[in-house]
């Protein structure tokens, strides 16, 4: 969805967090893969870009470091778009993502370059061309580093704590915030998100109704049109 933004002159960038897509795959002897390290080394890079203030969009069950960040941090946030991100202590890690974390098991699965195709037509319902599947194989056919990066992440993920964090901090959050949401997601349930845009006034919720966990993988256009047109209109 870059292309979009930056064809409505929105400079946006895409990082890819430690352990993941082109960043470094560091052991965890150098890289703890808690959600309190993913947070730092987050701000850090912000901190680096000397970005003051900034939109930021979240996707994802790591979305969730993307929200702690904004709820530490939220004089450096201008508006916040979240699409499928777990924000609910009644979240439940999917069991296909548990296996990840188990051991031996989770060693075997995670150094599968498939497992990227079965996580994300699983969880998007639909069959994602080859090219992009190529994409996000690339890192585990490259290096074994990957999978354990992966293996790490989860064995670290710190849900219910976090999910806590979460189910607090953006009950008064003040930013304005649009949540939009595929309806079909077989993970995460949008009972949760309905009450949060029904109890705070700072957030809206736009529903996708044929999308799953990963809306921007099929309905990017749709998404990038909606999200534009949030971080285009007047504060009111």
């Amino acid at each position: 969805m870059l292309s979009k933004f930056e064809e409505a002159n929105f400079h946006a960038i895409a990082p890819d967090l430690i352990g993941f897509g082109s960043s470094s795959k560091p052991n965890k002897r150098e890289f703890g893969y808690t959600p309190e390290d993913y947070i730092k080394n987050l701000a850090a890079a912000i901190a680096s870009l000397e970005i003051p203030k900034f939109s930021l969009i979240v996707q994802g069950f790591l979305g969730s470091v993307g929200l702690q960040y904004a709820l530490r941090y939220p004089e450096q946030i201008d508006r916040l778009i979240i699409l499928n991100t777990p924000i609910s202590s009644e979240v439940k890690l999917p069991w296909q993502m548990q296996q990840w974390g188990l051991p031996l098991i989770g060693e075997m699965l995670t150094q599968d370059p498939l497992q990227v195709d079965r996580s994300l037509e699983g969880g998007s319902g639909f069959v994602i061309s080859d090219e992009d599947l190529d994409k996000h194989r690339k890192p585990f056919l490259k290096t074994s580093s990957a999978g354990r990066s992966l293996m790490c992440a989860v064995r670290n993920l710190q849900l219910s704590q976090v999910m806590a964090e979460l189910e607090s901090g953006l009950m008064n959050w003040s930013k304005q915030t649009l949540i939009i949401w595929g309806m079909q997601d077989p993970w995460l349930s949008a009972t949760q998100v309905e009450k949060l845009a029904a109890s705070n006034t700072n957030i809206e919720l736009v529903k996708l109704e044929e999308a799953k966990h990963y809306p921007q993988e099929h309905f990017s256009d749709e998404i990038a049109k909606i999200a534009i047109n949030f971080l285009r209109r007047q504060a009111l």
